[in-house]
């Protein structure tokens, strides 16, 4: 699933017309850490003040190793200084005169600076959610020529009315108005990027009939609003051939524009982009039926690599996942190992490497870690071991 060896449409999917576009959201920063400088500046005063006050060497070494937790790398510094740094000792300590109080708050400030600048840039490098639910294919063909010129987007070929999901929490708005793209939305992401979703679903049946409109039910989610606040992962529009891509394979032309500015290369984000295995609204109850082969089984937990997964009640369904799954299996779950003819009980340890496996999970509420699959989210209720 979002592999880049993909199937390409046979048209391009050209940029919609951006007039009376809706002002983009906050720009997306990129944040420049300049604590490196400061730190190491703070780990040379230590190393000067170690060769003048060997007495203190105790607390010169804790404070040392305070230093924005870079302990390691302040002793490797501190053991590789020249002879000839001891030599140049007192005119060191004219050109670098303080005091332990004033170093100490040198330290407080480079860690908290680095400590700052570090979480602002997980922000700006968080992945998104790939906005197809299910199998898709795609390459890098943005900046392809078009006949409208460079092509803006990917595109993602998909099954007709796929769910298209949003890519990050943010807001919605409907644009019925480009002949060329057709069926669009805009999703204002909480982070200031604007993701463009174009081409959706405009047939009433999985013919290419044409005698949908762009509203909700066909084009846009089932009960979606214009200017709705979404989640990330909410199924916001179904993938179509809507606008120039009339009679092409159905797919999304999906666009980056961080700040809300012009258009950027789209394939990174997707390369990083996290898969969902199903999507539901947050709390929704649900279950997951999946099949797949043993990774690594443990005492209490299961490490599969899945196939294929269905989502109850939602119906949803994916293929040809090859996804490894880390499940919960616990004193409850029911573990049996089935020839075809007879099944008996058994124990998670007995499970094989490589061996098929169906895994019903236990009842739960659906939230992002769930429809991500993260390690440990979901649990076995049952598991039921293959044998020949």
């Amino acid at each position: 699933m979002g592999s880049a060896s993909a199937r390409r449409s046979g048209r391009g999917a050209s940029s919609p017309d951006r007039c009376g576009a809706p002002a983009p959201g906050r720009p997306l920063r990129k944040q420049r850490s300049s604590s490196r400088r400061r730190t190491l500046s703070a780990v040379h005063l230590v190393r000067v003040r170690r060769f003048a006050h060997r007495g203190r060497e105790q607390n010169l070494m804790l404070l040392q190793a305070g230093i924005s937790g870079r302990a390691s790398e302040s002793r490797r510094l501190f053991h590789g200084i020249p002879s000839d740094a001891v030599a140049r000792e007192p005119e060191l300590m004219r050109r670098h005169r303080t005091t332990a109080r004033g170093a100490l708050f040198l330290f407080l400030v480079a860690g908290l600076l680095a400590g700052t600048a570090a979480a602002r840039s997980g922000d700006a490098t968080k992945p998104i959610v790939f906005p197809v639910l299910g199998a898709a294919h795609y390459v890098d063909d943005f900046g392809a020529p078009r006949p409208g010129g460079p092509h803006q987007g990917i595109d993602i070929i998909a099954a007709k009315k796929s769910l298209a999901l949003a890519a990050e929490p943010g807001k919605v708005k409907f644009w019925t108005s480009s002949a060329s793209a057709g069926c669009m939305l805009y999703l204002y992401g909480a982070s200031g990027t604007t993701y463009y979703y174009i081409h959706l679903n405009n047939d009433l049946t999985r013919a290419n009939d044409d005698r949908g409109k762009c509203v909700p039910g066909t084009a846009y989610a089932t009960g979606l609003k214009d200017g709705a606040k979404v989640a990330a992962g909410q199924p916001i529009g179904f993938v179509g051939d809507s606008g120039d891509a009339e009679g092409a394979h159905a797919h999304l032309h999906f666009e980056v524009h961080p700040g809300g500015g012009k258009a950027i290369d789209g394939y990174p984000y997707l390369q990083s982009a996290q898969h969902l295995l199903f999507s539901a609204p947050k709390g929704k109850p649900f279950t997951l039926e999946l099949d797949g082969t043993v990774m690594k089984p443990g005492s209490l937990t299961l490490q599969v690599k899945v196939s294929t997964v269905h989502a109850w009640p939602m119906g949803q369904r994916q293929t040809k996942l090859r996804r490894p799954l880390l499940l919960n299996v616990p004193d409850t779950a029911v573990v049996q190992t089935t020839n075809g003819s007879s099944t008996r009980t058994t124990t998670i340890l007995s499970a094989r490497v490589g061996q098929t496996v169906k895994i019903w999970t236990m009842p739960a509420t659906a939230s992002l870690k769930t429809e991500r699959g993260d390690d440990l989210s979901l649990d076995a209720a049952l598991v039921l071991l293959k044998t020949p």
